[in-house]
């Protein structure tokens, strides 16, 4: 109503309200901010763990107790930790705390009782000097002044402080007025004279007037609200799912000697309904379609290069990710999957620019994305969690079974392949993160079920180890280990990168050693807001040693990965990203020919 005020009237608003007490607790009570509540609002991910979730989801979902992410929850509004303050039918703390958020029934409760609570802390001041912060230049002395000593109807803090420039809330609001129209109630019943005059209310009349034709527009914009919010409710998908989605294209080709490859266009589908219950859980089921496949795999003759998105064909939707995650008191959370799970949908993999969850929105490559070690023993049933231990450091478990949907012998949930993680993450700055990881896995070896792999990353020796040696297919018990790090130099420049080593058991066989590491650059908001610049240079998983019968001689040689790409967003929901993979020494040996992977990708998010 401000803008739509002139000057001239503001001013004789602003010395009415300074001059009359009353008109000042009535005007109140028109402008007290409002803080909207919505117990439909849902979303999560999640309790501090990064990118616990995908980009697409922190908008849509968040647990409290998170970094990040992302992802926005109406909550009901509760007091802060208050002062003492004296609220009570002859005292108004008008010098209000600034809010905070929760979503918390017993939390609630405390707020409700409040005001009552507050009552006994204080004794009335009677006089303004007693507020050493209120001085005689503020601009509200006079209607201070006046409800002070006129109405006594005014406390301070215990300190003998006002605190008259923070933010007052709707309860200490509510109860201040309610006590000032006692006070000014017993004034009228004791016979007390002076208080509001007759010029007072042909003031306040004239002011009704004057702004009528203001309240008359404001009254036809609440009303149009009120009926384009019924609609909207009566249409709604749904009272607790949303839908989010991502939408890729990707032009590509892949060039070098000796390699036999075609300009491609390619797309991928997901449709995310993430549901919650409480409003701090979350239920995600997902649907994936695309036409993908395994990048270049069948040129190149190697799953180094493979794109993040890739591994979708013929465009048929299928059930890519069904989880449900919910929070255990505040520092907990436990995250159940039921198909196709992965170890980064609930550990942090300290990769922050760079990790897209086998989206459009990060590195180009799989191996980009993280450290390769968490994605052995993939696509599996089981359960993840995250403990907080302190603001700085915090624990990811997990434990997930490939088969363990299947009743035979040797296969379900515990007796099966699987893979268990355990890593700490320490984030000793806002700018430094460390994460120590482990994985532990037994992979057997029908066709069907054989997960050892590093998921679609590394050469062909490095996922399948008795290749050298001319073995068939073998069981693999494997300890990995990997360290990641995140530094953020600046406000445009991170560098970054892990390690990783997997000692593989060929059981009855003999053991092999398997290396991954890479350094990664990025420059987010390269160019403008949104945007972000990438360079990472590594090596994707190879075999580095194999102690079996026989003592079989391979190429070992670095199979450097170096990609660099930069993420223009066209718009909020818009990016596209040229970029180029150079792979040397493909499949660990130099004979073989340089391959070169150029992109555009072109995501929609939604």
């Amino acid at each position: 109503m401000r803008d739509q005020i002139s000057s001239a009237v503001q001013k004789r608003v602003q010395q009415f309200l300074l001059t009359s007490p009353l008109v000042l607790v009535t005007v109140l009570v028109y402008t007290s901010p409002v803080q909207a509540v919505d117990a439909q609002t849902v979303e999560p991910e999640t309790i501090d763990t990064q990118a616990l979730v995908e980009p697409d989801l922190l908008q849509a979902v968040a647990i409290p107790n998170q970094t990040t992410a992302a992802s926005p929850v109406a909550l009901a509004p509760v007091m802060p930790d208050v002062p003492a303050v004296s609220v009570s039918s002859g005292a108004m703390a008008t010098n209000a705390v600034e809010p905070t958020v929760e979503s918390n029934d017993t939390d609630l409760k405390a707020v409700a009782a409040a005001p009552s609570d507050m009552a006994s802390d204080m004794a009335q001041v009677t006089s303004v000097s007693q507020l050493s912060d209120v001085q005689p230049t503020d601009w509200a002395f006079q209607a201070l002044q006046s409800l002070v000593e006129r109405y006594g109807c005014i406390a301070g803090y215990p300190d003998g402080t006002f605190k008259g420039n923070r933010a007052l809330t709707r309860y200490e609001f509510a109860a201040g007025l309610n006590a000032c129209l006692d006070r000014v109630n017993e004034l009228i019943a004791a016979g007390t004279t002076g208080l509001a005059t007759k010029e007072d209310l042909a003031t306040l009349q004239k002011l009704q007037e004057e702004f009528a034709a203001e309240l008359a527009t404001l009254r036809g914009r609440v009303d149009a609200l009120e009926a384009r919010t019924t609609e909207l409710e009566k249409n709604q998908f749904s009272t607790t799912t949303k839908l989010t989605g991502e939408v890729i294209f990707g032009l590509a080709d892949a060039f070098g000697d000796g390699i036999d490859a075609e300009a491609v266009l390619h797309d991928r589908v997901r449709l995310n309904f993430l549901t919650s219950f409480t409003g701090k859980d979350r239920l995600r089921t997902r649907l994936q379609a695309g036409n993908v496949g395994n990048t270049f795999q069948t040129a190149t003759n190697t799953n180094e290069g493979r794109f993040s998105y890739d591994g979708s064909t013929d465009n048929n939707f299928v059930l890519d990710i069904l989880d449900y995650r919910f929070p255990i008191g505040n520092n907990l959370a436990v995250t159940v999957f039921g198909a196709n799970a992965l170890h980064h949908y609930y550990a942090d993999t300290v990769n922050p620019y760079f990790e897209g969850f086998g989206g459009g929105s990060g590195a180009l490559s799989r191996f980009g994305e993280r450290n390769p070690i968490y994605r052995i023993g993939p696509l599996g049933a089981g359960v993840g969690v995250n403990l907080k231990l302190s603001n700085s450091l915090k624990i990811d478990l997990g434990y997930l079974a490939n088969e363990a949907n299947q009743p035979s012998q040797g296969e379900g949930l515990l007796n099966g392949n699987y893979s268990a993680l355990a890593q700490l993450v320490f984030q000793p700055s806002k700018s430094l993160k460390l994460g120590f990881t482990y994985v532990n896995a037994y992979d057997g070896t029908s066709p069907a079920n054989r997960r050892f792999t590093f998921g679609g990353t590394g050469t062909n020796f490095a996922n399948r180890p008795w290749l050298p040696a001319a073995l068939p297919p073998t069981p693999v018990s494997s300890n990995s280990y990997g360290i990641e790090a995140s530094f953020k130099l600046g406000a445009k420049f991170a560098i970054g990168g892990w390690i990783g080593l997997t000692e593989a058991r060929l059981i009855g066989k003999g053991d092999a050693e398997i290396w991954n590491y890479a350094v990664t650059l990025a420059f987010p908001d390269l160019g403008k807001k949104g945007n972000l610049g990438g360079i990472i240079i590594g090596a994707e998983p190879y075999l580095t040693s194999l102690n079996v019968p026989g003592d079989p001689n391979f190429a070992d040689d670095i199979p450097f990965h170096i990609e660099g790409f930069y993420k223009y967003a066209l718009t909020k929901n818009i990016s596209i990203t040229p970029g180029l993979i150079w792979l040397t020494a493909p499949n660990q040996s130099n004979n073989n020919d340089d391959i070169f992977i150029g992109t555009i990708r072109t995501t929609f998010t939604f």
